[in-house]
């Protein structure tokens, strides 16, 4: 049977087994789950196994790893599909109009915990992997598969078990549907991520809180200190003033401000997803650009002080604020942590102490434009979706891209099914009917269109 012909004929079974994958409360941030989560792995390994994936399931720090495999030619190329089988906290319960773990088809969505994020997008993957090697046809392509059960709690461990195995996980090219369309009948392709680097910074002045009528006028005040230092973070033109912060930033492209130039953008309606009085930022830039092509440094929180009910008139003995900088190509993430700290040092007066505490981050990563592999997922997308895609950059980060751009060296195709109304993350997530069954037929004429690039 034709490839194709296999996912018109089993669309059904299909789902039905999507289903059975969402009811595993596979949440891995929650210790009262480790059972469930195993569970969900070992379950989601003999499913690959059964489908002709040789699949096993790996040991790390944490959650295991499941990585299968199936090489057939080392003159064919080879792509790694990218994917996370744990899930988002179920809470609060109560704003769920069905159980997180009992999904439904409602109103044309599927409704479960996970059917967007990412069980969902990536059993498109699954299934049309299992189309090509159901229907007698060799895959034109190598296939390994590396899906992970942290995604959702920090994927502190993801790091050093490609590291680890990075011979075992060699490929040409890596595929993660992990993302949304632009919109309703716009499918994209992500081309770009921004990197990000996380601080924080700790003001102390006195050895213990004091009397501010004793001691007001006479002392620091660690809060009124801090909260200088941060106003000299940005101009008047809201760009940041650390030294050398844009000295590596890449500059946007003619051919990028054309594609931005053509996809629908509201700013009105942007505006009012935010419910912020007005829109900010870089005078030069616009709101796209801004998300996705230019650095940022932003003040995440601020502690300090007495924040009890009533008043208690003190000078406080310490403030502290966390600080992440969204980082863009050529940016490092620990450069700019460096300056950052350096420029903090230079503003923050002889009468107090600054403690600098660094977490790391993230690099930024771009997809080349001009090469064969947006090409290959834009007639993938075109073949399924009936449409060609546009091509998006996100403002967010995906940490285990630039891993293995910088582990393995090589590039990854975000291609996103869902929308960016599907719930991710919170009460009554879905992901349409549509989409995923448009999604099935992408991934399987992605197949095909990677096997050309080698050709």
């Amino acid at each position: 049977m034709d490839p194709k012909a296999f996912l018109d004929a089993h669309k059904d079974e299909r789902m039905k087994q999507l289903f059975e994958f969402l009811r595993f409360p596979s949440v891995s941030a929650k210790s009262d789950h480790t059972k469930d989560v195993l569970a969900c792995a070992d379950w989601l390994c003999a499913h690959l196994n059964t489908i002709g994936i040789e699949s096993k399931v790996m040991p790390t720090g944490g959650h295991p790893v499941i990585f299968g495999s199936r090489i057939s030619s080392p003159d064919k190329l080879t792509v790694l599909y990218y994917g996370h089988y744990d899930v988002q906290p179920q809470e609060p319960l109560e704003l769920w109009t069905s159980g997180p773990f009992e999904p439904v088809i409602k109103d044309g969505y599927i409704m479960a915990r996970g059917a967007t994020d990412d069980k969902g997008q990536l059993w498109t993957h699954v299934k049309a992997l299992e189309a090509y090697l159901s229907s007698g046809k060799e895959l034109p392509v190598n296939i390994k598969v590396i899906i992970e059960g942290e995604e959702e709690s920090g994927a502190e461990n993801l790091a050093n078990f490609v590291k680890e195995n990075a011979e075992m996980l060699k490929a040409d090219i890596i595929v993660i549907s992990d993302s949304a369309q632009y919109g309703r009948g716009l499918p994209a392709v992500t081309y770009g991520l921004r990197g990000v680097t996380f601080i924080e910074a700790k003001v102390t002045g006195p050895d213990r809180d004091l009397h501010s009528g004793s001691f007001g006028g006479s002392v620091a005040n660690p809060i009124n200190v801090l909260a200088r230092m941060i106003g000299a973070l940005h101009d008047e033109n809201d760009r940041v003033t650390v030294d050398g912060f844009y000295d590596d930033v890449m500059e946007i492209s003619d051919w990028e401000r054309e594609q931005f130039g053509k996809l629908p953008f509201d700013e009105t309606e942007y505006l009012a997803k935010t419910g912020a009085k007005s829109l900010h930022g870089e005078k030069e830039y616009s709101v796209l650009e801004r998300i996705w092509c230019r650095p940022t440094l932003d003040i995440n929180g601020i502690t300090g002080g007495y924040q009890g009910e009533g008043g208690k008139t003190i000078i406080p003995s310490w403030a502290s604020c966390k600080i992440t900088c969204r980082l863009v190509p050529h940016q490092k993430e620990s450069d700019v942590a460096d300056k950052l700290e350096a420029y903090l040092k230079k503003l923050c007066p002889e009468t107090v102490h600054l403690e600098i505490i660094k977490h790391g981050g993230a690099a930024a990563v771009v997809v080349p434009t001009d090469g064969p592999w947006l090409e290959a997922a834009g007639r993938a997308i075109k073949t399924g979706f009936g449409i060609d895609p546009v091509f998006t950059k996100e403002g967010g980060s995906i940490p285990v891209v630039g891993t293995f751009k910088e582990v393995l060296g090589v590039d990854t195709l975000l291609l996103g099914w869902g929308q960016s109304d599907d719930n991710a993350h919170s009460p009554n997530e879905r992901f349409a009917v549509d989409d995923f069954e448009r999604g099935c037929y992408t991934a399987l004429a992605l197949i095909d269109e990677l096997a050309k690039v080698k050709a």
